[in-house]
């Protein structure tokens, strides 16, 4: 395991290597995306669509395109909330504060609060898992009844 300044180190590097990432997805950019936040073997993903969780990372050529066409540019700042280090774990979980255009939709406010698992393989941090999610702005009771029910 790392020292704790390495660990530090590490972290900082993760945090900024996440708001490149993000950058470049809102750009459309997955080619760029997956430079700067390799994935493991076994990566999943929460979508912040919902639905059932996702196993692996396609980086076909049709999900670079369709990624382009999806994310059509933007600007992101990541607001780190906290981050966390254990051996060859790292969790970083943060708000990334995204306005651009996605999804045919008009430019808009698109954050989101994330989760991510990295894992250390040999000598670099891989992200392992992501979950994220719209609700930045808190909801009430009803409204979330209302996305419990579907």
């Amino acid at each position: 395991m790392a020292d704790e300044t390495d660990t530090d180190e590490d972290l900082g590097e993760l945090v900024a290597r996440t708001e490149e990432a993000a950058s470049a997805l809102l750009q459309g950019d997955l080619r760029e995306y997956l430079r700067s936040l390799p994935h493991t073997h076994d990566y999943t993903l929460m979508p912040p669509t919902g639905g059932p969780p996702r196993r692996g990372h396609d980086s076909s050529d049709a999900a670079v395109e369709a990624t382009a066409q999806f994310f059509q540019g933007g600007e992101v700042t990541l607001e780190v909330v906290e981050t966390y280090a254990s051996g060859a774990l790292a969790v970083l979980v943060a708000i990334e504060r995204q306005r651009g255009n996605v999804g045919g939709l008009p430019e808009q406010d698109w954050s989101l609060r994330i989760t991510l698992v990295f894992r250390r393989e040999e000598s670099e941090w891989r992200l392992a898992h992501r979950h994220a999610d719209a609700l930045v702005h808190e909801i009430d009771m009803e409204q979330l009844a209302a996305l419990a029910r579907g």
